[in-house]
């Protein structure tokens, strides 16, 4: 994007990065909450709940609430099992299966949230998705029951599409010498909210607003933030897709040298690509695949095996990001995207190894520390490959289609 001047693109740069910040240290309010909201809405809706083979049909058809319904499912498969499963796990299985119901929304909805934005323009469709996460933060404000609940993390997981927009209007603005780079600032405000919000989320938790939802407190400061948010994009984001915007000056004949190789300048050599975008593809999957499913169930491994709270969780999570901050601000983004890949993905493997044998709180915090490496590297390395490939009119739908997973 030679018709971005460095000026413009600092400016917009810093609106997208705050408003990142916003949105991701609201976001990973609840991460630390979840063990102990699932446990409170269990013991709320469902005490003592439990049925066996025989009557598990029976019980279906009774039950009073979608809660009851859900568990009763959850033990009649349960009992499929050679193995007893304890009920303790019930909590962490019915974790796993919201964090995965939030996912599947996210596949469906961030093609469409990508292509709206790749027609209609970043700014509005980043309002939009706005608009449907106040939506989400209202429901769980008035989640008194499990059933509100789930509805806000569907509204959510429909509606997210901040990262995946915040990506795609960074490389936008960005060209290739600084791609990498513009790539880790956006993966440093990851890191920045895992130092911040897990441990706020946890401690707003402890302060009661609602008798009938004590997690009101962490919810409303979490809406404030989202509706702070908005407004800062409202009033100081410009457009970045190319054809909706005069930030390049000379946006339309860049783009129309970049897709036929035949008009370049003569002395601009033609850029060979050794990634295709199939293959980037397939490895962000392979990759999020495992570590997203890991990522969202380790405050329900820790709940099960070490009896963390939300503030132990809290300070977890926050360990994690505060080391790969360092790493972001320090490491990756001077070091090239596919040398950031094959370090995180190692990484990746150490702590998927040591968690597979944790037994105690240190080594714990050792696998966390991969985790923060993984966290720091791959996606920010993986997402700025990706952006070389994608074209100026399709980057909404191409970038989003991977970034968004990740968002969980």
């Amino acid at each position: 994007m030679a018709g971005v001047d460095p000026a413009t693109r600092k400016k917009v740069l810093r609106v997208i990065s705050i408003s990142l910040l916003l949105d991701l240290i609201s976001f990973t309010f609840i991460l630390p909450l979840f063990p102990k909201l699932l446990e409170y809405y269990r013991d709320s809706e469902a005490p003592a709940f439990a049925v066996s083979p025989e009557n598990a049909p029976q019980a279906q058809i009774q039950t009073q609430t979608l809660l009851q319904t859900i568990l009763a499912y959850l033990n009649a498969y349960k009992q499929s099992f050679d193995r007893k499963i304890d009920s303790r796990h019930d909590i962490v299985l019915l974790g796993g299966a919201l964090g995965s119901l939030f996912s599947i929304l996210q596949a469906i909805a961030s093609p469409i949230i990508g292509r709206i934005s790749d027609r209609y323009g970043r700014r509005n469709a980043l309002l939009a998705s706005m608009t449907g996460n106040i939506f989400s933060v209202l429901l769980w404000i008035a989640a008194v029951d499990f059933r509100t609940f789930l509805a806000s993390r569907v509204v959510g997981g429909l509606s997210e599409g901040n990262v995946q927009l915040a990506t795609a209007m960074a490389t936008d603005i960005s060209d290739e010498n600084n791609r990498g780079s513009t790539m880790a600032i956006i993966g440093a405000c990851f890191s920045i909210a895992f130092s911040f919000g897990p441990m706020l989320g946890a401690y707003l938790s402890s302060i009661e607003m609602v008798a009938r939802n004590p997690f009101a407190t962490a919810a409303s400061v979490s809406l404030a933030l989202i509706v702070l948010e908005t407004a800062y994009l409202w009033a100081c984001l410009p457009e970045t897709l190319p054809s909706k915007t005069t930030l390049f000056s000379d946006s339309s004949a860049s783009e129309k040298q970049k897709d036929k190789p035949a008009q370049r300048q003569p002395d601009t050599p033609a850029v060979q690509r050794t990634n295709s975008f199939a293959l980037l593809s397939a490895i962000h999957f392979v990759f999020l695949l495992f570590f997203s499913g890991m990522e969202s169930s380790l405050s329900f491994m820790t709940y099960d095996l070490f009896g963390f709270t939300s503030a132990n969780n809290g300070r977890l999570l926050g360990f994690v990001g505060i080391v790969a901050s360092i790493i972001q601000g320090g490491v990756t983004r001077r070091m090239p995207p596919l040398r950031c890949v094959r370090i995180g993905v190692v990484a990746c493997l150490a702590a998927f190894m040591i968690l597979s044998r944790v037994s105690t709180v240190s080594g714990l915090y050792a696998a966390a520390t991969c985790l923060a490496i993984t966290s720091a590297t791959v996606v920010t390395g993986l997402n700025a490959l990706t952006s070389f490939e994608a074209h100026a009119a399709e980057r909404g739908v191409s970038i989003g289609g991977q970034v968004e997973t990740s968002h969980t």
